[in-house]
């Protein structure tokens, strides 16, 4: 594959090679580590309202899309890779079901959401450690369904964040330099 590309795994958009803007912190989650996180989310995904937070290349927003999610809100605070993102929705043709908002995500997460989310994608910068915050800002701010899955993304050498207690986690991976964690929302009542 070349530089700077980004091929979604499975779906619709199957053996699409998106292109996107390098840069420090950005570093696209691996074909491999998608496919396991697309195994263990098979269930979830059908129509599925999706967060992807830190979107970088929006390989795993985008993936989720090529699925059968149902609506992708991408966050990324990167001018130009959020340009990028937008460009490769609207190549893909999928600007009815995906927006981009180019914002901080902890400023972002701050204010309530008008929409609960069914699946949140939150891999930061590995140089970040934010995702204990993160994971607040998700609970305290009305962004999840009461049964949403979360996917955290961080450096394998990190501890796992706290989390709240609502929480559960689901399962877990290792892969290179990242560990991976799939935690599930249980707010029955």
């Amino acid at each position: 594959m070349a530089a700077n590309q980004v091929r979604i795994i499975a779906g619709r958009h199957r053996g699409r090679r998106l292109r996107f803007i390098p840069g420090r912190s950005l570093r696209p989650t691996p074909d491999r580590v998608r496919e396991t996180l697309f195994n263990w989310l098979r269930a979830d995904l059908a129509d599925a309202r999706c967060l992807d937070l830190f979107a970088g290349t929006g390989a795993l927003g985008l993936e989720a899309i090529s699925r059968g999610a149902g609506h992708l809100c991408a966050i990324e605070q990167n001018r130009k890779a959020a340009q990028c993102l937008r460009d490769n929705i609207a190549l893909l043709g999928e600007q009815a079901r995906a927006e981009v908002h180019q914002a901080d995500v902890l400023r972002y997460l701050q204010r309530p959401s008008a929409q609960a989310f069914d699946i949140v994608f939150a891999d930061p910068p590995f140089a970040d450690s934010v995702l204990s915050r993160v994971c607040d800002l998700l609970e305290s701010g009305q962004w999840l369904t009461s049964t949403a899955v979360v996917y955290l993304e961080q450096d394998v050498h990190r501890p796992r964040p706290d989390l709240p207690s609502s929480w559960a986690l689901d399962r877990e991976a290792k892969a290179g330099q990242s560990a991976q964690y799939l935690l599930r929302r249980n707010m029955t009542g």
